[in-house]
């Protein structure tokens, strides 16, 4: 019955899904355009609110376990497994104070309405992953960014999404540079669990009743340690969680 419910609801899902992204392009563009950074941030913030209750129709619930008051005067650092692309909109909502930025492959920097406009213009960095010099490069540049706004990184740095669950190994390069270029930032691990349980089945039909987790972990000072023992660490502690 579950499996049965599932193509229909898939369906509606989607239906809500693509007009998010329709309506929410413009809405960005005029909000850029008219109010600057802080108009278009808050756009953002709303769009991926609502992406959020798109998955409500599947019986979609997020949990969000935060038991720490991370300052919001310095910089953090962002660092989580990945295990679909719905761990995306809950960190933007839910962090939202922090003005997170996301360090992304440059493929989802164009032809996704609404999604590619903020990744170019909502100060995310896109990377080419088979180009480590330049990526170095554009993460050097990023680090600075961060530092003079006060905005945050968001790190996936398994690289690509996990499609069961398992953790994949982390590339090192990324946070290191981070690590080492912003010493005054707070480094904050997340666990994501039962986030890649919606698309188990694939696009179509989703999984329904999904239940996804965010667990945030206490932070790190980025001066407490080495770059490679602060990754170590970083690692050890959201794999932990992992179920």
């Amino acid at each position: 019955m579950k499996k049965l419910l599932s193509y229909p609801l898939t369906a509606l899902y989607y239906l809500f899904f693509f007009i998010n992204l329709l309506v929410f392009h413009p809405i960005q563009w005029l909000c850029l355009k008219l109010g600057g950074y802080q108009a278009h941030k808050k756009s953002v913030d709303i769009f991926n609110f609502f992406l959020m209750r798109c998955l409500n129709v599947l019986g979609t619930r997020f949990s969000f376990d935060n038991p720490y008051d991370i300052p919001i005067e310095k910089p953090c650092i962002f660092i989580s497994n990945h295990q679909g692309m719905y761990d995306i909109p809950p960190i933007i909502w839910y962090l939202r104070k922090h003005h997170p930025k996301f360090v992304s492959k440059k493929e989802l920097g164009k032809g996704i309405p609404s999604i590619s406009f903020n990744l170019r213009h909502g100060g995310s960095v896109l990377i080419d992953r088979k180009n480590k010099r330049e990526s170095l490069i554009k993460m050097s540049k990023f680090a600075k960014y961060l530092t003079k706004t006060n905005r945050s990184a968001v790190i996936f740095p398994e690289g690509t999404r996990s499609r069961t669950g398992a953790p994949k190994k982390f590339a090192v390069s990324g946070m290191q540079m981070l690590f080492k270029q912003m010493p005054e930032a707070l480094i904050v691990p997340i666990t994501i669990n039962n986030s890649w349980e919606l698309f188990k089945h694939g696009n179509f039909p989703m999984e329904p009743g999904v239940h996804i987790k965010l667990k945030v972990h206490e932070p790190i000072p980025v001066a407490s340690d080495d770059p490679e023992s602060l990754v170590a660490k970083v690692e050890r502690t959201i794999i932990a969680d992992i179920k």
